[in-house]
Formats: C-alpha cells, structure tokens, sequence
C-alpha cells in the first residue's frame, strides 16, 4: 500500500537561492556604483508559493531537484520549518539554481538566472503518488517535460491545477491543456496570441485551452481575470514596498489559499493581491504576512488605481 499522505497542494517547480543586492539605482552599462547590502535567501516560484500556503495553514508537498551544496541545505532548512513535505531529488556535485537579484531604492527588481542542466527534473524521476495523493496542483512550467506530466496526472485524478506562467517555454501549449487556473505575467497573453488587447488574449487562452479562469498580474496596475461570463478587475493594494521580488509568487499562493477554502473568484483575487502587496514590504521573496494581517488590508481598502499599462510583479 502507498505510503504518501494526502496533502492539500502538491507544487512542482522551481527552487532557487537569491542573492539579493541593493541598490541606489539600477546601474547604466558600463558604470561602476556601489551597493548598499547583499543577502543569499531561498527562493523560486513555486518554492515560494507553497511555503506561502503552509505558513498559511494548508498540507503541502514539494518536488523538484537541488545539487549538494549549501544552497540545497538552505532549502531543506526552509521547507521543514515551515512544514512542507519535500521531495528533493539531490545530484551530486552540480550547484542547485541561483538568482542574481538587483533591487533599487524603490524597491523594484531585476533578476538574472542560473541553473545546471543536471538539476532538470524528468519525467521519468517523478512519482505519480507524489502529485496524485493532493487535492491542488500547482507548477510554474520550469522542467516544463515533467512539470506537464505532472499537470496531466493531476487533471486525470480530478485535481484543481494552478499555473504560473511567464515564459514561452517550448511545449507550453501541451502544460497549459491541463490547466485550470491560468495566472500569467502581464505580456503573457499578447506574446502568446499576437492580439495586443489585453482582454481579448485572455479570452482566447480561456477558450482555447477551456480553462476555469485565466489571469494577468499587473504589478501595481492590479490583476485582470476572465471566468467566462466577467471580466474582474481587481486594484493592487499599496503598501510602503522595500522589494518586489515573489510578489507573484505569494499572490498564486494567495489565490490557491482561496480555492482550497472555496471562495467566490472576486474574494480569492482580492486575498491574494493583498497578500502579494504585503510580502514586497520585506527584502526577498518571502516576506510572508499572516492571514489575520492580509485581511486587515482588505478591509482598509488602500489601493491604487487599477491599471492595465502597468508593469509586472
């Protein structure tokens, strides 16, 4: 008999180590400037996303790989305290992936990425009980082989499937056939379609791929969503931001916290553009606020104003 518990979320994805250096501002080729600060914290999409959810409360599994370095211990360290079932796969000496992560005095960020083709997660290296034994799935389309077999698994077993998408990655569409919630990046949508209104991309991508809802973040701007019968505009809440880097990574973990709690589409984007405002007043990609603190803005309801033209988390 199997021995894999069932959890609520199963997140397959990306892991990364984040060096995060602070800036005045961000630097003009060929310049030299100072930094203020350099910190190495854990990060990745969907590393992020599913300690969001455990520090919220909900029973979660990882997967994905790491190297055997300090890096690979740091993530260990950061999924067993917050109570996430991790199934790391290690391989020896190779470097576990790594983000450069530059953040300017107003806190936004830009990010340059490294990872060692070794750390790939296959196909072939998943168990189909680790996605399976959950009642949510979520990827971010890194791996994208394995994160779409996992993606079909989950659909075949019935399970609500999340996807955090910001790349074209070759084989996309196939990942997306088995996607319910389609949450993107703002450009997402027209790059995919080649249609430059908004809206109308979402609607495509909602009818071709038959999706439950489709989404683009907005960064400030918001978040746009199509259910099928409503385009929902939802503003961004405004905080006092130190760094936006997981912004988007915590705001799919707000929304995933909201289906597993069944609440209407409006509620669950208004929680988790909360909670993503929320975790950019902290350096680095976890600045996790509490439930109980996350509500509190709602109801505060201090916002910008909504905005399509805006740039992305």
């Amino acid at each position: 008999m199997s021995t894999t518990k069932t959890v609520d979320l199963v997140c397959v994805g990306l892991n990364a180590t984040d060096t995060l250096i602070q800036l005045d501002k961000f630097p003009e080729s060929g310049s030299k400037i100072e930094y203020s600060d350099v910190r190495i914290l854990p990060g990745g999409q969907a590393a992020t996303t599913v300690i969001a959810c455990a520090i919220w409360g909900l029973s979660t599994r990882y997967v994905g790989k790491v190297g055997d370095d300090a890096a690979a211990t740091l993530h260990k360290h950061a999924f067993s305290s917050a109570g996430v079932e991790a199934q790391l796969l290690e391989v020896q000496n190779a470097a576990s992936a790594q983000s450069l992560i530059l953040v300017d005095a107003e806190g936004e960020r830009t990010v340059l990425c490294r990872k060692d083709e070794r750390i790939q997660l296959q196909p072939g290296e998943l168990q189909q009980e680790w996605v399976t034994a959950a009642r949510l799935f979520h990827t971010d389309g890194h791996d994208i082989a394995a994160a779409t077999r996992a993606a079909r698994w989950a659909r075949e077993a019935g399970m609500a499937t999340v996807a955090d998408l910001d790349e074209l990655y070759p084989g996309i569409d196939e990942l997306m056939a088995n996607i319910d919630y389609l949450i993107v990046s703002r450009d997402f949508p027209t790059r995919y379609t080649g249609d430059a209104n908004l809206e109308n991309s979402l609607r495509i991508l909602h009818s071709k791929f038959n999706s439950k809802l489709t989404a683009a973040t907005l960064g400030v701007g918001g978040v746009i969503a199509w259910d099928g019968n409503e385009m929902l505009k939802v503003a961004a809440y405004q905080v006092a931001a130190k760094d936006t880097t997981g912004a988007g990574d915590v705001f799919h973990a707000g929304y995933i916290y909201g289906l597993a709690n069944g609440w209407p589409v409006r509620r669950t984007l208004e929680f988790a553009s909360a909670a993503a405002a929320l975790n950019c007043r902290a350096l680095g990609a976890r600045g996790i606020a509490p439930v109980t603190e996350i509500e509190e803005l709602m109801q505060s309801g201090q916002k910008y104003p909504f905005s399509a033209a805006a740039p992305t988390l």
